[in-house]
């Protein structure tokens, strides 16, 4: 039987757990979910670092042990995973991993002593003892090179990291090292022979790039005396090991590397390559040191290590509690559905590059794309199952004079038309989900509920029904959407496994989609006459003032964490909510306390949050047409990653035939305010050069492919 192995990082438990550990979580147990459909045995591995100086900083702070502080922690994480329908119980991970569990300690020992007895490529010692001098970053667990600080403007002063902002400490003593440095032309090896091995491309190449630049050998240990919470090195208990190299081999110690109990219960064997699912933020640890370690200690290498971005703000800017515009779990978990959050966080943020989150947009997604369209539609069609099929599933099958009424009345009989179009979407879907392109995988899936939706506007069953000659063409629309609500419900279950059980429930079947596999699924799979269940809405659409209003009146909370404030409060803790401003789709002019501090400096220069607020979108030309009377003018739809495409006039008829638009990827500035033009509204701007003396516009566009509604930054 086929395994497959997916792993989340392990949080670091001196803070308590925010949204992007959320993300990734989501994001690995989505891939889970999905591997588990197509029939392959699946491990799914998150947890908790629990080692190392921040650990015992943030204990002392809170006047706790370490193993006092991580239990503490833990037991948050723990909260947020149930809270959101991650763990165990709700089909998520496999296994909570703890690098305080005896078990770790003996297979990371077993690893040490590999890489101790190890030559490297250059045939030297891996591991050798020196002293090391220089600077490390507590919340980063990590030493920093030059370019990785501020320096200070006293030379009294420490440095200051680059990504926590926060002082450096300078370390001076025995150490042992990993000699690093002789790994480089191994590891450029491993990324050409192997270029999905860190995905997506661009932080494949970020990852070239650092190490062509040349790598410095690492330190791996500190003294006890300056770090006693840690793994001890083997045969030399004056030191405890670098906390990330007790923390990657977490990854293989929790499946049975170097230690009988996990291997009796899971299997290294079994399941090792894991696919890693990281943040940007983490990548060098995982692309260039924990490579370099396996390689070694003789280890196999992971199947991938994949990095997703960051979540911004809506106007682009870093999340942090001193800006006041973090998103906190709490107010996720009281205020949205699980499957509302874990559509929104799949479908707004492009796998690979940072996405932009808000309160104010989340509640537009949960309206527009959950609301008013997939819970519309399978309220829509068993709603009139129901009142016009004695609740049953009717038959989608229709003679030959039925079709012939059916035409006479206006109503497209093709089945072979919708089935395909159904069919070749969940293709799509698969593929793009395979591949981690989850944003667009939805939007083909959301493809299929407009498409179907139009189906029963434009067939108005409410008509049929009135009409008993029609009753065979009111049927086959009703079984076609029927139809296609299992199709979704098995295709999008890794998304929203809550909803789409409802939505299968309702259709009366019993099956369980976690072992339905989407590839298999072929049409007319949906019995007639099956009894439909209760029709309950799945999505009740949010009163956005309301809940808005909610959200600010909440008061901040302080958090507990490591010296700053942790990024999110956690559902089920003892906190309220920090305020945070309404975000929605785009930065509007009308926000007056999002707008930019003017620059008064009369340069021209304008500041990066001026050109935030410019919400540029790519964008599929749809249809294009010419405008009667009106020589420059043409009129585009555009698909812009929304519910409906956007209607966008151009002036460029006298330059651009109609035909030559249509299918080009563009880009549209997606949050101008809306303005109107000979009896047309136009909801956006295309952006074009203008060449010549004559100003001849050339439309932007792109040499490769990128998903409609990708921001542009």
């Amino acid at each position: 039987m086929k395994t497959f192995y997916v792993t989340t990082p392990i949080y670091y438990a001196n803070s308590l757990p925010h949204l992007g550990h959320l993300y990734t979580m989501i994001v690995a147990d989505a891939i889970a979910r999905q591997k588990r459909q197509q029939g392959i045995e699946t491990f799914f591995l998150t947890g908790t670092d629990e080692h190392g100086i921040n650990i015992e900083r943030a204990a002392k702070r809170n006047h706790r042990t370490p193993q006092e502080q991580s239990d503490y922690v833990v037991s948050y994480f723990k909260q947020m995973t149930a809270a959101f329908g991650l763990d165990t119980a709700h089909g998520g991970y496999d296994i909570f991993m703890r690098t305080t569990e005896t078990f770790h300690y003996e297979g990371v020992s077993e690893l040490w002593r590999r890489v101790a007895r190890a030559k490297t490529p250059k045939g030297r010692d891996a591991l050798y003892k020196g002293h090391y001098e220089g600077w490390f970053c507590a919340a980063c667990a990590a030493y920093k090179t030059e370019d990785e600080y501020v320096k200070p403007a006293s030379p009294d002063e420490p440095p200051t990291c680059l990504v926590h902002e926060t002082k450096l400490d300078r370390i001076s003593e025995e150490s042992y090292f990993f000699r690093l440095s002789d790994y480089d032309e191994a590891l450029l090896g491993l990324y050409e022979v192997r270029p999905d091995f860190v995905q997506p491309d661009a932080r494949r190449n970020e990852v070239r790039s650092f190490v062509r630049g040349g790598l410095q050998d690492l330190s791996v240990s500190r003294l006890k005396s300056s770090v006693s919470w840690g793994v001890p090195v083997p045969d030399d208990p004056n030191h405890t090991m670098y906390v990330w190299f007790d923390a990657l081999t977490n990854y293989i110690t929790a499946i049975g590397f170097g230690n009988e109990r996990q291997e009796r219960a899971i299997g290294f064997e079994k399941f090792w390559p894991a696919l890693h699912i990281v943040g940007k933020d983490i990548l060098r640890f995982h692309a260039v040191y924990w490579p370099a370690f396996l390689m070694a200690a003789g280890v196999e290498q992971p199947r991938a290590i994949v990095a997703h971005g960051m979540w911004l703000d809506r106007t682009g800017r870093k999340m942090s509690k001193t800006l006041g515009n973090t998103i906190e779990l709490d107010v996720l978990s009281r205020h949205f559905s699980v499957d509302a959050i874990r559509y929104f966080c799949l479908r707004e943020m492009v796998f690979g590059q940072d996405g932009r989150f808000g309160y104010e947009h989340l509640i537009d997604r949960t309206n527009s794309d959950l609301a008013s369209g997939l819970g519309n539609l399978s309220s829509r069609t068993l709603t009139m199952i129901q009142r016009y099929c004695e609740g049953r599933v009717p038959s989608g099958n229709i003679s030959e004079e039925g079709r012939l009424l059916a035409k006479r009345a206006g109503v497209d009989t093709d089945e072979a038309s919708i089935s395909g179009f159904v069919a070749h979407a969940r293709d799509e879907f698969i593929r793009y989900f395979s591949n981690f392109g989850f944003s667009r995988a939805l939007e083909e899936a959301w493809g299929i509920v407009a498409r179907v939706d139009k189906m029963i506007s434009d067939a108005k069953p409410w008509d049929l029904a009135k009409d008993p000659a029609l009753r065979q063409t009111l049927n086959a629309v009703l079984y076609r959407a029927a139809e296609t609500l299992r199709w979704l419900s098995v295709m999008l279950y890794p998304v929203m496994p809550n909803a789409t059980r409802e939505i299968h429930s309702q259709l009366g079947l019993t099956e369980d989609l976690s072992k339905i596999d989407p590839a298999t699924l072929t049409w007319g799979g949906l019995p007639d006459g099956t009894q439909i269940g209760d029709v309950k809405g799945l999505f009740p659409r949010m009163d956005k003032t309301k809940t808005m209003d909610e959200i600010k009146g909440s008061s901040p909370t302080v958090r507990e964490g490591s010296g700053e404030h942790a990024a999110d409060a956690v559902p089920g803790a003892d906190a309220t909510v920090s305020e945070a401003r309404p975000s929605g789709r785009a930065p509007l002019a009308t926000d007056a306390d999002a707008l930019p501090v003017k620059n008064e400096t009369g340069d021209g220069l304008i500041e990066i949050t001026d050109f935030a607020r410019i919400d540029l979108r790519v964008g599929e030309v749809r249809s294009a047409e010419r405008i009667p009377k009106a020589d420059k003018l043409l009129l585009l739809t555009v698909d812009i990653g929304e519910e409906k495409p956007r209607q966008i006039l151009a002036g460029i008829a006298q330059y651009y035939a109609p035909e030559q638009l249509v299918g080009r990827k563009i880009v549209v500035v997606a949050n101008l305010k809306p303005r109107k033009l000979r009896g047309h509204e136009s909801q956006g701007m295309l952006l074009a050069a203008s060449v010549g003396e004559e100003g001849k516009p050339v439309i932007a566009t792109f040499a490769e492919d990128v998903p409609n509604g990708a921001r542009l930054k």
